[in-house]
């Protein structure tokens, strides 16, 4: 394999450059050329979704932008290399079969050609490329499906090897299945959170059920669903309503917890003591692990594969 490598400016300097650089060459693979602009446009809706998230963090957000673009020319990179070996090895696919995932696309997602052309105009994207783009998002997928296979075989015994070597990632705390009845601090002066919890408990005991309860009164995200949060890990609570969830025995409802924004009745319904799961039940998760662990090591394989035999530049 040919390959000259050389620093690779970033791309978050390409934006402030002149256009001269921005529209230069960022990599060379085989016959195609990647330039930084192109990897501007692909990194678009990623750094809108950065921003969103890391705005307020410069920093962070310098960061995580740095590993997207590093982590999209990658991408680019692989996706010539695929789409030259489906050039050179001369598979054939009907233009009929393009056409209709182009059908495909336009009803899905646009609903008709002239809503379709608007968008594009937008963009300042043309029919073709926006069609090309389309063609070779197909190959792309027919590729990875002939060589990779999505569902590799995993034998019994390598994830019982699995299970055995990993056995503390499926241990299980105490848990307590909860129902929740929350009602947050008021203003209005006329309403007493403290109060409705006394009265809450009152029906409790007098056999009222607790869903009925909750539904009227709590306005807790679970409150259409009765107050139940299900099965509840000790770390998932904040430490005054542990202590008492914890501490109360199935059937039993809590008393009146008060916190600083909030006010809680609470009923367990069920217990489970601290174990470990066993292989029986996680089973299909480990078979998964295993699965997605294989299908990044085969495609890894032939990435580097193509990699040995192709022409790579980077600038």
């Amino acid at each position: 394999m040919l390959i000259a490598i050389a620093l690779l400016p970033s791309l978050g300097l390409m934006r402030a450059a002149s256009p001269d650089l921005v529209n230069g060459i960022a990599v060379i693979v085989g016959d195609a050329v990647i330039t930084y602009k192109d990897v501007q446009i692909a990194m678009e809706e990623d750094l809108d979704l950065l921003e969103r998230r890391y705005g307020s963090q410069p920093k962070v957000y310098a960061q995580k932008a740095a590993e997207l673009e590093k982590a999209k020319l990658e991408d680019m990179v692989e996706n010539q290399l695929v789409l030259q070996d489906f050039k050179k090895a001369g598979y054939n696919v009907p233009e009929s079969y393009f056409q209709g995932r182009i059908d495909e696309d336009i009803r899905k997602y646009y609903g008709d050609r002239l809503t379709l052309t608007k968008t594009l105009q937008a963009k300042g994207m043309t029919f073709e490329s926006w069609r090309n783009n389309i063609r070779e998002r197909e190959i792309l997928r027919l590729m990875w499906q002939q060589k990779v296979p999505h569902e590799p075989l995993i034998s019994p015994t390598k994830i019982e090897n699995y299970y055995v070597q990993h056995r503390d990632d499926f241990k299980m705390e105490d848990q307590v299945k909860l129902r929740m009845i929350v009602m947050t601090n008021s203003v209005n002066n006329f309403f007493s959170p403290r109060k409705a919890a006394e009265e809450i408990i009152a029906k409790l005991d007098q056999k009222v059920p607790f869903d009925e309860l909750a539904r009227i009164y709590s306005n807790g995200s679970q409150a259409q669903e009765g107050g139940d949060w299900g099965w509840i890990q000790k770390t998932m609570l904040r430490e005054e309503l542990r202590n008492v969830a914890f501490s109360l025995e199935p059937g039993q409802h809590s008393g009146v917890i008060e916190t600083t924004n909030a006010v809680y009745v609470m009923l367990v319904e069920d217990k489970k003591v601290s174990y470990t799961k066993t292989l029986a039940e996680v089973r299909d998760e480990i078979e998964g692990i295993l699965k997605s662990e294989e299908t990044k090591l085969l495609r890894k394989q032939w990435i580097d594969q193509l990699k040995s035999k192709a022409f790579i530049r980077y600038f």
